[in-house]
């Protein structure tokens, strides 16, 4: 039989806690021993909860009256590429009990939408890689030549689905945005079709290669 001193040690209490002490204790050696959790022990759980119901002066057969809640409040989510929310795919989220959970996920997820693991729900947060979601739409950087921006021309664009060639129109490279209409996030429910912007920026020029250098001194030499 535990005695009144082993079941404080095993909270952590000193003698003559108040009531909210000893709940708080119980709380976070409940959560730390959880056999559902990394590093959980069923006997230890066991344990705390013997101690918990003799400190409180109940028998040990009796149910508990609450389940144990987190130490801290947390706001949870499931963190999505722009990828996988373009394409669809899998992510994997930590449940309260602390156990981890891999989701297959449909394509078209907006960030604030929720989705369901188990009897949790997970808002959705998109983050990371070179592309950035803005509502339906797709936004991605691309540097280019001064002569694009200035001329327009021809541009690789890297995309979730491989790099894709684009033509920038003058008037396009001048502004410094390209609009590809329908290739942002597919349309789901009431949300529409998004598009991919693509914004230019000013990159180094590039190099001649030494037959373009050769064929500009063989006209140079023609025309003189």
């Amino acid at each position: 039989m535990m005695t009144a001193r082993q079941a404080r040690e095993r909270l952590g209490l000193k003698a003559g806690a108040d009531a909210q002490t000893l709940r708080a204790a119980f709380r976070e050696a409940a959560r730390r021993t959880h056999p559902d959790r990394p590093g959980g022990d069923a006997a230890a759980f066991r344990e705390v909860l013997d101690a918990y119901r003799l400190i409180r002066g109940q028998a040990a057969t009796e149910p508990l009256a609450f389940i144990p809640a987190p130490a801290t409040p947390r706001r949870a989510v499931v963190e999505l590429t722009p990828a996988v929310a373009l394409l669809g795919g899998e992510a994997f989220v930590d449940t309260r009990l602390g156990r981890r959970l891999r989701l297959r996920l449909p394509a078209g997820l907006r960030p604030g939408q929720t989705v369901r693991a188990g009897e949790e729900l997970f808002a959705v947060e998109i983050r990371g890689g070179d592309l950035t979601v803005r509502g339906d739409d797709l936004w991605i950087t691309v540097a280019v030549t001064p002569a694009v921006l200035g001329e327009g021309g021809r541009i690789l664009v890297p995309t979730p689905t491989g790099e894709r060639a684009v033509w920038v129109s003058r008037k396009a490279g001048e502004r410094g945005l390209v609009r590809l209409p329908g290739e942002g996030l597919p349309a789901t429910g009431a949300r529409r079709q998004g598009d991919l912007f693509v914004r230019l920026t000013a990159g180094p020029p590039v190099a001649d290669s030494p037959t373009k250098i050769l064929l500009r001194r063989f006209a140079a030499a023609w025309a003189a």
